[in-house]
C-alpha cells in the first residue's frame, strides 16, 4: 500500500527448505518464474530468498516504519504464496489494534450499581447485619 505515493513494503524475505515437503509450493514459486514475474511487477520491493533447513516456510514483509510481519506459508501452493506476498505488499505494517482512547460509556448502567473498591465491605457488612 502507499501512503502519500511511498510504497510502505521495503523488503520481502522468502525463507524455505530446499528438499522439505513443506516448502514444496515456496520452492515452486521461488524456482519456476512467479517470484521474478512479482519483482517485475513490484520493483519498489528489495526481495530475498533465504534457504533455512529443516524449518517451514514463511513471508518476512519489513516496512518504512521498520515493523515486521510474518506469514506462515506451510503447505501452500504457490498461488497461496503470492497471495500472502501481495497481502503484505498491500499492507501498511501499521499494528492491528489500536488502543482505547477513552472510557466506554453505556446508556444502561448495572442494575448492581456501579463498582468501588469498598463494594465487597459493604456486602459482608450488610450480611452481618441481616445475620444479627
Amino acid at each position: 500500500m502507499a501512503l502519500r505515493g511511498v510504497w510502505q513494503l521495503k523488503r520481502l524475505v522468502i525463507s524455505f527448505c530446499d528438499f522439505s515437503g513443506s516448502s514444496k509450493g515456496a520452492r515452486d514459486f521461488a524456482l519456476k518464474g512467479q517470484l521474478e514475474e512479482f519483482i517485475k511487477a513490484n520493483p519498489q520491493i528489495r526481495i530475498l530468498t533465504h534457504i533455512n533447513r529443516g524449518q517451514h516456510p514463511y513471508l518476512k514483509g519489513t516496512y518504512a516504519n521498520l515493523s515486521e510481519h510474518s506469514v506462515g506459508v506451510k503447505n501452500q501452493d504457490s498461488k497461496a504464496i503470492l497471495e500472502a506476498a501481495l497481502t503484505l505488499r498491500n499492507a501498511t505494517g501499521r499494528k492491528t489494534t489500536l488502543p482505547l482512547r477513552n472510557r466506554q460509556v453505556t446508556r444502561t448502567p448495572s442494575i448492581q450499581g456501579t463498582w468501588t473498591p469498598f463494594s465487597k465491605i459493604r456486602a459482608t457488612t450488610v450480611r452481618e447485619n441481616i445475620e444479627q
